[in-house]
């Protein structure tokens, strides 16, 4: 089984056509994907819900579906997590919180809120008002960005990881991978870096046509090697 988490974070899965849940699922794999806690479409309260908690009740309500869903459909076997953008900073976010997935893939992610800030082309103000700061720079700032960030942890995890980027996504700047990467291989993680040249942060969606294939070639290959067979 494989746990998908949108990115965003005020955006959300919904009934349509999504070819990614269809590719993975013809290769043999459950999909699993929720709306938690910061997503869209239930309402104002519900969408500010992980305002200044990234990580916090989103992931409780990831981990309480996770568990529901081994319950009330008989799953076993081993689950992967993977998510873009919002989604790659919690897959990174929970590989450093929890041992519970067999791997991850995280693709155009954040790991380093504070380094973000001043290398993405959204600007200061996203991880000023996601996070609710008064001011980044500040001692009490710096200190909740990096409270909240996946690499502060990153002496924790024990997950197989993979991080997927675009050399110009200046979204989640390819730094974001690059040092989250470094910090886990330092730490003797099984960890891989594919980094795309001319793709940016719509790489999984509209990027170089061969890179688009050899990055679901090498998802696939990642999957397959930590979730079907036995280690």
């Amino acid at each position: 089984s494989i746990l998908f988490i949108h990115g965003g974070p005020h955006t959300a899965y919904g009934h349509t056509y999504f070819i990614e849940f269809q590719y993975f699922f013809s290769n043999g794999y459950n999909i699993l994907f929720c709306n938690p806690p910061g997503s869209t479409g239930y309402g104002q309260e519900y969408e500010k819900a992980c305002i200044g908690d990234w990580g916090g009740k989103d992931l409780q309500y990831i981990e309480k579906f996770v568990k529901e869903c081994r319950i009330r459909y008989g799953l076993t076997g081993k689950i992967g997590v993977t998510g873009g953008s919002y989604g790659g900073y919690m897959t990174n976010w929970i590989v450093t919180q929890t041992n519970e997935f067999a791997c991850a893939i995280s693709e155009r992610s954040i790991s380093n809120l504070f380094s973000m800030i001043g290398t993405s082309d959204i600007g200061f103000w996203f991880n000023t008002l996601e996070l609710d700061l008064k001011d980044p720079y500040s001692m009490e700032g710096m200190q909740k960005l990096m409270e909240f960030s996946p690499i502060n942890y990153v002496k924790k995890v024990k997950t197989p990881t993979m991080l997927i980027t675009g050399e110009e996504d200046y979204r989640c700047p390819i730094e974001q991978a690059e040092q989250f990467y470094v910090a886990l291989k330092l730490n003797n993680v099984d960890a891989s870096l594919v980094r795309y040249p001319g793709d940016n942060h719509e790489h999984a969606r509209s990027g170089v046509p061969k890179n688009m294939l050899d990055r679901l070639k090498r998802k696939t290959e990642w999957f397959d090697r930590y979730l079907k067979k036995e280690n």
